[in-house]
């Protein structure tokens, strides 16, 4: 879980991380015979059985400098990666964080030119990054369902993921999301919910270095718990059977950390 790649020196809520450092974090997921991809393909690999390898990479709000920064490091590396938008933000900035600087979002032909790379998803982080759980239904529908439309409508493609902004979920925010026709959306710790619409992450930030990320690797395997079912499907869903990979796998090859970090 990444958010703003470029200049760390004013960064109260610990969400930017420097081109350097993201470029030393890929190359130690390559060298370690791992390829970072969007969620959308890493769900459609392991639905195919074919997984193995292969890391989720996501970017949180849409920051401008996802193209001008984070994109040229990606493809240094031959990784794709999932950028959550706010298309009732295009071309703002994060009004939402009160402390630090001002960053500026991508506008619409920013979100439409990262569409159009190869390997980039872009789907949904709501409207305008709103604490979805204390929502009423009409703001709870245009933040999930409007913004699907909207970001569908802007890139000519399908939005099949979604991310709750500070990671704020509640049964009911999960169903939304579902019944707005998402196939899967990310969260950020594990908890009662996580499975295909609660993903957990693990916070990725300037001081990961490389042994860091090897511990936030081994922390992860010990929080990792299996799922016996789906905790926002309807009740006559088919539950998943022992033995079945937990969701936590679906982030990274073995399993990622998912340490306490930011929500923004």
């Amino acid at each position: 879980m990444y958010h703003s790649v470029g200049d760390c020196s004013d960064d109260p809520y610990r969400v930017t991380v420097s081109p350097g450092r993201l470029d030393r974090q890929l190359d130690r997921l390559r060298r370690s015979g791992l390829r970072g991809v969007s969620v959308a393909d890493l769900l459609a690999a392991r639905a195919r059985g074919d997984a193995s390898g292969l890391v989720g990479l996501t970017f949180d709000d849409g920051y401008a400098d996802f193209l001008a920064e984070a994109l040229p490091v990606l493809r240094r590396h031959g990784f794709g990666a999932t950028v959550f938008v706010l298309p009732g933000r295009l071309g703002g900035d994060n009004a939402w964080d009160p402390l630090g600087p001002r960053k500026p979002l991508l506008d619409a032909d920013g979100v439409r030119r990262a569409a159009a790379c190869d390997g980039v998803e872009v789907a949904s982080h709501g409207l305008t990054h709103l604490d979805l759980t204390v929502a009423d239904d009409a703001t709870l529908g245009a933040e999930v369902g409007g913004s699907r439309v909207l970001l569908s409508g802007l890139t000519g493609r399908e939005v099949t993921g979604f991310c709750y902004p500070y990671g704020a979920v509640d049964r009911r925010v999960a169903r939304a999301v579902r019944a707005a026709g998402y196939a899967y959306a990310c969260a950020v710790d594990p908890g009662p919910l996580s499975g295909a619409f609660a993903l957990p992450r693990v916070h990725i930030g300037e001081k990961d270095t490389a042994w860091r990320l090897l511990a936030k690797r081994g922390l992860h395997r010990l929080r990792r718990r299996a799922l016996r079912e789906d905790p926002v499907a309807p009740r006559e869903a088919t539950t998943l059977q022992e033995g079945t990979a937990s969701p936590e796998d679906l982030a990274s090859q073995e399993g990622t950390a998912l340490p306490k970090g930011p929500t923004r």
